[in-house]
């Protein structure tokens, strides 16, 4: 299960997901040279993006193919990839098992 939050500097959580995704084959048959950020995702580690990844991943969500993620989770991801990108010294962290 991958899981969101958004986390500032020092590591207080922000804002979180209510919806994880369950990493699968759809994830991990990305092409990750069209699919740069999600790509690389290991579904038993802990991703943080910055603020130019996370404007990388949010011009990816919509380009995925149907299945890869769920309608909730994909939401989720641009709305708190979103309030990463409003704040100061806030990072997207995507939360492996």
């Amino acid at each position: 299960m991958i899981n969101l939050q958004v986390r500032g500097e020092n590591g207080t959580i922000e804002a979180r997901a209510k919806h994880g995704v369950v990493r699968g084959p759809e994830q991990a048959g990305l092409d990750q040279s069209v699919f740069p950020m999600l790509g690389h995702l290991l579904p038993y580690a802990d991703t943080v993006f910055n603020r130019r990844q996370v404007s990388t991943l949010l011009e990816e969500v919509p380009r995925l193919p149907a299945g890869v993620l769920t309608d909730e989770f994909a939401r989720e991801l641009i709305e708190l990839g979103q309030v990463a990108l409003d704040g100061q010294g806030l990072y997207l962290w995507l939360l492996g098992d």
